[in-house]
């Protein structure tokens, strides 16, 4: 029985509904993360400790939980975790590119900040 379910599924066995309740924790607790941050840097906890070390960061911080939580919806949601290895890697090296791209403008802005004609506030 488990092997003819398998075999409809393309030779993985499909996925309990376990798992799919442990993945949307995850991901409730990583947007539960973006909003704490946000309430640290930003919102009503500003005065709070971690505030300060936090706020250079807040960006950085919110693209990488934003990038995880990404990587679990199209690892199992979309199931790319069950289909075939080159799909896969098409996909991480999108996301490796994506996260090049974002690097060097993070760069790029950070260096057109201070030059002499990029005095003034954005």
């Amino acid at each position: 029985m488990a092997s003819h379910a398998a075999d409809a599924h393309g030779g993985h066995a499909p996925t309990s509904s376990g798992k799919y309740i442990q993945i949307a924790v995850i991901l409730f607790t990583l947007t539960a993360l973006e909003v704490l941050l946000y309430e640290l840097c930003y919102g009503s906890l500003k005065g709070a400790g971690m505030a300060t070390a936090l706020s250079p960061w807040f960006v950085e911080l919110l693209l990488g939980l934003s990038a995880l939580k990404f990587w679990f919806v199209a690892m199992f949601y979309m199931h790319l975790k069950q289909d075939i290895k080159i799909l896969s890697w098409v996909f991480a090296f999108s996301l490796v590119i994506a996260v090049v791209v974002i690097v060097a403008l993070f760069i790029l802005f950070a260096y057109t900040r201070g030059l002499f004609w990029a005095g003034v506030p954005w």
